[in-house]
């Protein structure tokens, strides 16, 4: 069998130094695209393959970072977890999955890295913390958040805008002549959480539409899953007036919404519109098809691997880093499309 190549043969082979053929690998930006060519070259000839075991080694890594979510049963979070695991797995790195259940205790334990020997980093979508709780973590350890807000000023974070994309979607629900919106999943009060800032966005599409505000039409469930949208939906018909439109926090909230109101007789969209947040994959496939709002899961999952990783790289970086995701509207069939 013939000896695996090494990283002195591919410099011997291009005519150059194994310190240009490491700067190739590590895709350092001063190195000339004449000499990246040559040295690209000189390793598919080869076939050469970075050890990745003996590099993570020397740096004292596992090459694993950890990925913390509250539900896998939750569709949204299952589809950004498929994504962080591709975009990992493209960069060398393994994902270790956990799932929290939104438990401050599983949560906390994912914050401070479980056994850290087994981890570099953690990506971490918190519901159950508070800013207190990130008074005492250990700062070597690279964290990055997804959802709302950062949970206080110096831990990286990734999420969508949530004011603005509920803003949109109640004025897209406005722009089909809905005047009594409804919101399953909402909350009025409380902390800045998803369902709070969805709401808010919401308030400020009534308000902008001289629309006025109502509590009563703000309805906060126990869980975002099938079943909590169903009984949201058959709550809110059952009241007078009736909602011209359900606007619903995720679209688990959603689909379940739909079911009840097909079983009580309502038409949509004839009698009244529904949206949906997260465009997880069965919002396509229902019937009618629901329009959702959908964060773009990719470009999510893409700079929370990036920033974790350069986190790992770089454990002196202080400045914390806020990226705003896209999103956009989808209609589908629930409003009319």
């Amino acid at each position: 069998m013939a000896a695996r190549p090494r990283l002195k043969d591919v410099a011997e082979y291009a005519g150059v130094s194994p310190k240009t053929v490491s700067n190739v690998i590590n895709n350092y930006e001063h190195v000339s695209e004449q000499t990246r060519t040559v040295v690209q070259e000189a390793i598919d000839a080869l076939g050469y393959r970075v050890n990745m075991a003996g590099r993570q080694l020397r740096q004292g890594r596992t090459g694993m970072i950890t990925l913390a979510v509250p539900e896998l049963d939750v569709a949204y979070f299952a589809e950004l977890a498929k994504h962080v695991m591709n975009e990992a797995t493209g960069r060398g790195h393994t994902v270790l999955l956990h799932q929290t259940g939104a438990v401050r205790e599983r949560e906390l334990a994912a914050l401070h890295g479980f056994d850290a020997q087994f981890s570099d980093g953690v990506i971490l979508s918190p519901l159950a913390l508070d800013p207190r709780d990130f008074a005492t973590r250990d700062r070597r350890l690279p964290v990055v958040l997804l959802g709302e807000r950062s949970l206080e000023g110096s831990t990286d974070h990734i999420g969508i805008d949530n004011v603005r994309a509920a803003r949109e979607a109640t004025e897209h629900l406005l722009s089909r002549g809905r005047r009594r919106i409804a919101v399953i999943g909402g909350a009025v009060r409380g902390r800045q959480g998803t369902d709070r800032l969805r709401t808010d966005g919401y308030r400020e599409a009534l308000k902008a539409a001289g629309l006025p505000f109502e509590d009563d039409l703000v309805l906060p469930v126990d869980a975002y899953h099938w079943h909590d949208g169903a009984r949201a939906a058959t709550s809110l018909m059952r009241r007078e007036p009736r909602p011209d439109a359900l606007l619903c926090l995720n679209d688990h909230l959603a689909l379940g919404a739909l079911r009840a109101l097909h079983e009580q007789g309502h038409s949509v969209p004839a009698d009244l519109d529904v949206v949906g947040f997260d465009d997880i994959e069965a919002s396509r496939f229902s019937v009618p098809s629901l329009t959702t709002v959908a964060p773009d899961k990719q470009e999510i999952a893409r700079a929370a691997v990036s920033l974790l990783l350069e986190r790992i790289d770089d454990p002196a970086a202080t400045t914390p880093q806020d990226h705003v995701a896209g999103h956009r509207i989808i209609v589908r069939e629930t409003t009319g499309g």
